[in-house]
């Protein structure tokens, strides 16, 4: 049985840190946006580097790049029984993307976590990031 799961909400949610949790339980991987196009920047793709560059430029990275990336890792072997994707869709394009992306692959399961805004303040207040590598921490 392949098990496809998004996981969505707002920043400080737990997206992330529900999404490593359900991965490593099931044996699936765990695809977050951040980390693909970190990977994808590092490996020097095409898309790689078509990110690198509008980064470097002070923008965010476009909803075509960003749908290139993520069809690209959830090609390769290990999704075939599924995975965990955290982060991805962020916008109505990128939904519709995935919609054909999962053409043939078995049902998709959306969670979607809410959380009390006060919480979330303060989790984001709290919140740190390694600018090299994209890691949250807590402070």
């Amino acid at each position: 049985m392949t098990l496809n799961v998004v996981m969505l909400g707002p920043p400080g949610a737990g997206k992330g840190t529900q999404a490593e949790r359900f991965a490593r339980t099931h044996g699936l991987p765990k695809i977050s946006t951040g980390d693909i196009l970190r990977e994808a920047v590092q490996a020097g793709t095409d898309l790689g580097r078509i990110a690198q560059a509008t980064m470097d430029a002070g923008e965010l990275v476009g909803d075509d790049v960003m749908i290139g990336i993520v069809r690209e890792r959830l090609e390769r072997p290990d999704t075939r029984r599924g995975f965990v994707l955290d982060g991805f869709p962020r916008t109505v394009a990128q939904a519709k993307a995935l919609d054909a992306i999962m053409d043939g692959r078995g049902p998709l399961v959306v969670v979607d976590i809410v959380v009390p805004e006060d919480v979330l303040l303060r989790r984001l207040a709290a919140r740190r990031i390694c600018g090299s590598c994209g890691v949250n921490a807590l402070v």
